[in-house]
């Protein structure tokens, strides 16, 4: 028995082997919803065009809904011999409706039909993110504006650097967020033009109204070359590059979180919610949530550099290598969405140590670059000699085993003599985060503000800007 689709030129069976690396169905089943969508506005175009009668578009868009509601239900049967989803659907139709089943393929083709769909998905996908993204800001935001007073250490090189706020560091991962639904918005931009009409490569010598089929399914406008049309995945690789960077940004944060819980830290702690036990020692707390989204981000990356070597070496226009553009993406967009509501699940939960985060924030004398910024702002010396005089200080300080704010007064004098005692008063983790008062700094007041103003656009549709 020949195969359905092109029995008129086959007369015998595929090879099993090919048959099985051939199959699409799979993976391509999640596309079931977009598919029927993208025939209801096929079929509703054609009648309006005339090229199919209105009878035969109503019978039509009948049966898709009576598939689309047996999908949902559960109740439909995929078969691995119709291949994919467009020919499970379409056989499917025709057991409903008859013969006029097949005048839904008129004037297209499983290249422009997949193109389309796989855009319907993804374009829904970053609908998703979107929204996931903004609740992981408005979380962000909201633990900002708690813990704005809050000092903990600032780093470089994983070494104490000077001291800021937790709600300082919170709202810097709202910007980088802010910077991944950007991308994700420009991304969305460039796929939103339809592939539908465009059928194998060529176009159609039927009379169809792309534009009207575009503007059914919700894109701007219809893809202006056919054959860019069938062979275009950027829109795939563009959103899984903005997926990749999203990602490693909420590892960094996953990775300060597996960090900072450390009982060698002891920055924070996490509840029963989002870490797990050992099976052998009754007294860990393992901050595991974290580390599985460090993990995800792999799946993500690798989903981007799989469907970029499938790409690579791809003459125009379709190419059944194609067909392995969907299970890694779909997973990587699984892994990612996951990754999202773990962190903002985790930021919800976390609680900070503020004495813990203190003592932290004064250790390896974090304040001196204060007492240069004192030494330069009320004794007027080039920051290059004030940066050499705190230097021997730091260094008196350590040899007595000391913090800054203990040096006797004396004993900087002996270094500097204009010191005076009022530099006392900047040496404290409290006062060194007050001061930092310009745009973007660590000033409580100034997290406060950010904070707030990131909350107010939030509100505003989830805005990013």
């Amino acid at each position: 028995m020949s195969n359905k689709m092109w029995g008129g030129r086959f007369t015998d069976r595929p090879d099993a082997i090919m048959e099985e690396i051939n199959v699409s169905i799979d993976v391509d089943r999640h596309l079931y919803a977009q598919d029927i969508t993208a025939s209801k506005a096929h079929a509703a175009m054609l009648a309006a065009q005339g090229i199919i009668t209105a009878n035969d578009a109503k019978n039509i868009g009948k049966g898709l809904d009576t598939i689309l509601s047996e999908i949902g239900a559960g109740k439909f049967t995929f078969k691995r011999a119709l291949e994919d989803i467009h020919m499970n659907v379409e056989s499917r139709l025709a057991e409903l409706i008859g013969p006029a089943a097949g005048r839904l393929h008129t004037a297209r083709s499983r290249n422009d039909q997949v193109a389309t769909d796989f855009r319907l998905y993804v374009r829904d996908v970053l609908d998703e993110t979107d929204a996931a993204l903004a609740a992981l800001q408005q979380a962000l935001a909201e633990r900002a504006l708690e813990q704005a007073e809050t000092v903990m250490p600032g780093f470089t090189h994983l070494q104490t650097a000077q001291p800021v706020t937790f709600g300082h560091h919170l709202m810097a991962y709202v910007e980088m967020v802010a910077r991944d639904r950007g991308r994700f918005q420009d991304a969305r931009k460039r796929l939103n033009e339809s592939p539908l009409g465009a059928a194998a490569l060529a176009g159609t010598s039927f009379p169809i109204d792309r534009h009207a089929t575009a503007a059914k399914l919700g894109f701007d406008r219809p893809m202006a070359n056919s054959l860019d049309a069938v062979s275009d995945r950027d829109f795939v690789l563009e959103t899984l590059s903005a997926a990749s960077i999203c990602a490693v940004h909420l590892s960094r944060f996953a990775e300060e979180i597996v960090i900072w819980t450390s009982p060698l830290v002891g920055l924070i702690r996490l509840s029963d919610k989002f870490t797990t036990g050992s099976s052998i020692m009754p007294q860990k707390r393992n901050p595991d949530a974290a580390e599985l989204v460090r993990a995800k981000t792999g799946r993500v990356i690798g989903a981007l550099n799989g469907l970029l070597i499938v790409m690579k070496g791809l003459p125009l226009a379709y190419q059944k290598d194609m067909q392995e553009d969907k299970q890694g993406a779909m997973e990587g967009f699984a892994a990612l969405s996951l990754a999202i509501r773990a962190i903002t699940g985790m930021v919800r939960d976390l609680e900070p140590e503020p004495e813990r985060m203190k003592a932290a924030a004064g250790e390896g004398y974090a304040t001196a670059t204060d007492l240069a910024d004192w030494l330069v702002r009320t004794l007027k010396m080039p920051f290059r000699e004030a940066h050499h005089v705190t230097g021997r200080i730091v260094g008196l300080a350590a040899k007595k085993g000391v913090a800054l704010h203990e040096l006797p007064l004396a004993e900087m004098q002996g270094i500097e003599k204009r010191i005076t005692k009022d530099v006392l008063a900047v040496l404290s983790v409290e006062s060194s985060v007050k001061s930092r008062t310009s745009y973007g700094g660590t000033a409580p007041k100034n997290v406060r503000s950010q904070a707030k103003a990131w909350l107010k656009r939030l509100a505003k549709n989830g805005k990013t800007r």
